[in-house]
Parts: C-alpha cells; structure tokens; sequence
C-alpha cells in the first residue's frame, strides 16, 4: 500500500486508508494539527474514499447537532471487521447504536455516574491516587503511563463493576486491543488481537454476571447490577447488550482518562510557565484540565453516516455519506479559540469537543474530569520537581492520542 502524501500536498490526497501505524508520516504523531491546520485552510470538507473528513470546528458541531447523523456502524464495522466479536461488540455497544438501544442503555449508565455518583466516588480515587503517589521513589525515573495514569481508570471502573481487584490484571490490556479495531485502517493482526480480547472478556464477564445475579449489589454504586436489573419499569438489556456495555464501559472510561492524565502531565512538563502557575493559582487546575482535554484531546477523531443531505457552507453532502469528525482539527479552529496553538491553563470560554457533542456525548465525561482533578491536585501538592526522565513513547494510533510510555522524575 502506498505511503500517504507528506505536509507538501497533504490537502490534496490526505487519506486514512495509506496510514502505516508502524512507520506514519514524518511528524504526524508529535503534530499532526499541523496536517490538520493545512486541511482546516485548504480542504476543511476534504473527501476521502468512502466519505468526508470535517476538520472546521463549525461544521463538526453542525454534524454532532444533526438529527439524522447516525452512530450506528452496522455497514461500516462489517466491512472492516468481519463477522468475529469484534464487530459484535463495536455494533452492541453504546457508543456506536442509535435508538431504540442507545435510549435504553444511556440511561443504565448516566444514571450511575450522576454528581451524587462521582461525589460518592471521590474518597475512593483520592485513597488510590494517594496509594499509587507512594509507589514512586523521590529522584527516580518512573514510567509514567504504566505506574500512574492507567492504574486509576482500571481501578475505577473495575470498583463500578465490582470486578474482584486480584481479577483485574488483564483488563487493560483487553482494553486496548478491543479499542485498536477502531484505528481507520486496522490491519490483519489488529483485528485478531482484538477479537481474541473480546472473547476472553465475555467468558471473563459470564462468570461474574452470573455471580451478580445470584448476589445482586448496591444498584446506585455497582453498575453491573444496574445493568442486569435495567431501569424500573423499564426493559431489560439481552444477555448480549448487556455483556456488551460492560466492556464498553472499561473501554470508554480507560481511554479517556489514561490519555487525559498522560497528556496533560505531558503538557505541564513542555510548558514549565503552566505548571508554576498551576502551583501558584491552585484555582485554576479546572480551567487547565479543560485546556489539557482541548489542546491535546484524549479522543482525535468520530465519525457519524448522514441518513439525510446536509449543507455545510457551499458544500452539500448526501445522504449516506460517511463523515469522520476530526475532534483535533476542531478543538484547533482559530475561528473557535483564539491563539489555538497557545496552551493556555487559564483559557475562559473553552467549549472544546473532547467529549463530543449532543446525545452521544461522553456519558462519563465528568468521572474523567474528577480523576484528572484528583490526580493532578496529588501531584502538584506532593513533588516540588517534575523532570522528563527519557525519551517519551507516543502511541502510534491516530484516533486515540496519548503515550505507551511517559518516563517521568519526581522529587519532594
């Protein structure tokens, strides 16, 4: 398969079909909003094959607004996925579903991750940030991303769970191959590694849901039972769904935060200036956990198949269309944020995309807020010193953006 076009012609023939996450184009992992900008000025309705790239943050939010954007990916997952369990999950799962299943799933998660939720939840997090803060030895070099910022999504959505904590080793890594089939363009041994994950993960999720329905638990703090039992009056989820949005829950919330956490300590260690004044002004912390979440958005792409036309600006694209939302592009529009290139912790307003937009936003939007909160409020109390301790690994997918690996030294 060809390489894609460098930054020269990018906005002629940019397509995600010539990506080799091996070896991306020069300079796409550590900038691609350079790509993005040159997209954004040139070709902001770029055409690829098989559909659309947005990159204007206008008309992102057009798309996330209109009524007749489906999520559903029942066409496109086949074609990409096969027929294994990958594409039963990415089908099942909440994320990719329009009504009547999205309208009976949302609800089951929202409802267990209200303010009162994630208030119950704080103790818990602050407890295991503190915990995991005293694993890392004063003047030595840690491995960030494994160490610290995995640790904490895994753990708490395996607390909403349930999930036994000596069960809990390998759900991450279950996480992360289920998630690489999303990649634009996976390849033969993405697919298996992710089909192989979601297998494992059902038969892991089979003995526990039929433990939970033996011994059900608290419904307001274990979502599993809240799933099982589903909404009073309401109906129930098939064993399938409900399997399914177990997984997507993990899923969901590890990616986000892991990345969110990643990113942002990242972010303070290349603008040392944000991470003084964060210090100084400890009241800015949400402000700068917005910026992180814009600047370096865990989440750089989405993507929605239009069931009716839909005219953005000159351009009028048909029904069935394929549009991919790039949430990177968007939360860098100069139209949107002024000085978009400038981390800025102190930057109000801030209506960024990380989280999307409309009835598909993140349901567990303001749980990674907390976690980051949290972190973040651990870290800059307890080490005077943050130092790069090597060279950083990015992560070579281009919907998810985060690091493998973040060598980090701290010091009291």
């Amino acid at each position: 398969m060809p390489r894609p076009p460098r930054r020269t012609d990018v906005s002629s023939s940019f397509d995600w079909r010539g990506f080799d996450l091996v070896d991306p184009p020069s300079g796409f992992l550590d900038d691609p909003y350079s790509f993005y900008r040159e997209l954004r000025e040139k070709s902001p309705r770029h055409p690829m094959a098989g559909g659309v790239l947005l990159t204007r943050y206008a008309d992102v939010v057009a798309v996330y607004r209109f009524a007749h954007a489906s999520s559903d990916k029942t066409l496109e997952f086949r074609t990409k996925l096969g027929s294994g369990p990958l594409y039963e999950h990415h089908t099942t799962s909440l994320v990719f579903n329009d009504p009547p299943l999205h309208g009976r799933v949302r609800p089951l998660i929202t409802g267990a991750l209200n303010q009162a939720a994630i208030r119950r939840m704080e103790g818990d997090v602050s407890a295991l940030v503190s915990g995991l803060l005293d694993e890392i030895a004063e003047g030595r070099v840690v491995e960030f991303i494994t160490a610290f910022a995995a640790r904490i999504p895994v753990e708490v959505i395996g607390n909403l769970l349930a999930i036994p904590s000596t069960e809990r080793g390998p759900l991450r890594g279950w996480s992360t191959a289920i998630l690489s089939g999303l990649e634009p363009a996976p390849g033969p041994q993405t697919l298996q590694r992710g089909d192989r994950a979601v297998s494992e993960f059902l038969h892991f999720l089979k003995d526990l849901v039929d433990e939970r329905r033996r011994w059900p638990g608290n419904r307001h703090t274990d979502v599993l039972t809240r799933f099982i039992q589903g909404e009073a009056g309401g109906e129930r989820l098939t064993d399938k769904e409900l399997y399914h949005q177990c997984i997507f829950l993990l899923n969901a919330g590890h990616e986000t935060t892991t990345n969110l956490i990643g990113n942002g300590l990242w972010l303070l260690l290349e603008h040392p200036e944000s991470l003084r004044r964060l210090r100084e002004e400890p009241g800015l912390l949400e402000r700068g956990i917005e910026e992180m979440l814009r600047f370096e958005g865990p989440i750089q792409l989405n993507n929605r198949r239009l069931l009716m036309t839909l005219r953005l600006g000159e351009t009028q694209l048909s029904a069935g269309t394929p549009i991919t939302l790039s949430i990177g592009a968007a939360n860098r529009d100069p139209a949107q944020f002024p000085a978009p290139d400038r981390f800025d912790v102190s930057r109000s307003p801030n209506r960024h995309l990380a989280f999307g937009q409309g009835v598909h936003a993140c349901a567990g939007m303001n749980v990674a807020r907390m976690e980051a909160r949290v972190a973040f409020t651990e870290l800059l109390r307890r080490f005077s010193v943050w130092e790069p301790g090597g060279e950083p690994v990015r992560d070579p997918r281009v919907r998810f953006r985060g690091f493998l690996k973040l060598p980090v030294r701290f010091e009291y």
